[in-house]
């Protein structure tokens, strides 16, 4: 047998004992993977993996992962190599059972830590280890809409043929109205790297500029659209502003404001995307919508880990024991669902033909077993 039949068996399994969640719900029966891909059925030499007791679920998808700045930055000013903390992050996903991520990369008209000379050195590095890494790790691209000097250098992001994301956000509008003192002020000037009086005045500064904004929007939109590129919206405050994104292509609403805005979005068909953070808290941390009662009232249809990774499985299991879903109702927030608001027609689902990517999950303890990516085991507890 050649070396590459050898690579090729190893990564051929059959999965038994489990509770498949399946297309028409769960089901007792065995799971093959071959060639990447879940398989009809396996080759008499894959090798098995016993998931007696556990549930088999679709890989989680995550599209708006923040916790990456943290583990970059764990406190202000002290920061670590881009390729320590993707990797680092890598790990962490894997752990969490998220088999597709998309970290949040800010592009902004800031300096400092959001400062597009800090992205240009996070997508490099990004782009570097992401083949390495066990996970399918893309960009989440947070495109700042007074961010109008850095346009060109988004799209040709865009162009690497990555998988990336594009999403539009404007916070300037409402910091512009921070005044001396203010708390979160004082936050953006350490995030910055300079006074609080900079910050204020660098804030005016560009606030003046802010004519040039649609043509930029618009211009970015046409082409991501172009390139097509899934497009979000993130923060927004009325259904007039999603019907007005909607003019550009935005398909999916991240973190809408008002109810008023996740049911505009829901009603047209698009997909709503809330944090984990927020149901497993069972509130949000900072007066937003409340992310269960949204899921419970079918305003809600993606859960992101947002700031913290371990969320998304454990908003799951949330919602079952409050008795909002059963957790094959559930799971899909953070698989099928996430997956197609991303564009993604190849996983999130487990049926044949899909990409191998999958969790074991213990049933009594609800800890991850092992988690399969592509057809390969790349984690296993114990």
């Amino acid at each position: 047998m050649t070396s590459g039949a050898v690579s090729n068996m190893a990564n051929e399994w059959v999965i038994s004992g489990g509770e498949v969640l399946t297309e028409e719900g769960f089901a007792a029966q065995p799971l093959h993977l071959g060639d990447g891909i879940i398989q009809e059925e396996g080759s008499a030499g894959a090798q098995r993996f016993d998931a007696s007791g556990a549930w088999v679920l679709p890989g989680i998808v995550d599209v708006h992962g923040d916790a990456f700045e943290r583990i970059l930055e764990p406190r202000p000013g002290v920061r670590f190599p881009p390729e320590v903390a993707f990797a680092e992050a890598g790990a962490q996903l894997l752990a969490n059972g998220i088999t597709t991520a998309y970290h949040g990369l800010t592009v902004s008209w800031e300096p400092g830590l959001r400062s597009i000379d800090h992205a240009r050195d996070l997508v490099a590095a990004h782009r570097a280890i992401a083949p390495r890494l066990g996970g399918d790790t893309r960009l989440n691209i947070r495109w700042e809409t007074f961010a109008i000097d850095h346009v060109d250098q988004v799209l040709a992001w865009l162009d690497s043929g990555s998988g990336d994301i594009l999403s539009i956000n404007d916070h300037t509008s409402a910091n512009r109205t921070l005044e001396a003192g203010a708390p979160k002020l004082e936050r953006m000037a350490a995030r910055m790297g300079v006074s609080a009086v900079q910050a204020k005045r660098l804030i005016d500064e560009i606030w003046a500029r802010r004519d040039e904004v649609p043509e930029a929007m618009a211009r970015l939109c046409e082409g991501a659209r172009h390139r097509n590129v899934p497009i979000l919206a993130h923060d927004e405050v009325t259904p007039e502003g999603r019907a007005e994104g909607r003019r550009h292509g935005v398909t999916v609403s991240e973190f809408p404001m008002t109810e008023q805005m996740a049911i505009a979005a829901r009603e047209a068909g698009e997909h709503v995307i809330m944090g984990a953070p927020n149901v497993v808290r069972g509130g949000s941390h900072n007066g937003a919508l409340c992310a269960g009662s949204a899921v419970r009232a079918g305003q809600c249809s993606v859960l992101a880990s947002d700031y913290y990774y371990p969320a998304q499985r454990h908003a799951m299991f949330r919602l079952l024991d409050d008795g909002a879903l059963p957790l094959e109702e559930a799971w899909p927030i953070v698989s099928a669902n996430p997956a197609e608001a991303a564009g993604l027609t190849d996983r999130g689902r487990i049926a044949p033909g899909l990409r191998g990517d999958l969790l074991v999950m213990d049933r009594a303890t609800r800890d991850i077993r092992a988690v399969f990516v592509a057809g390969r085991k790349v984690f296993e507890r114990g």
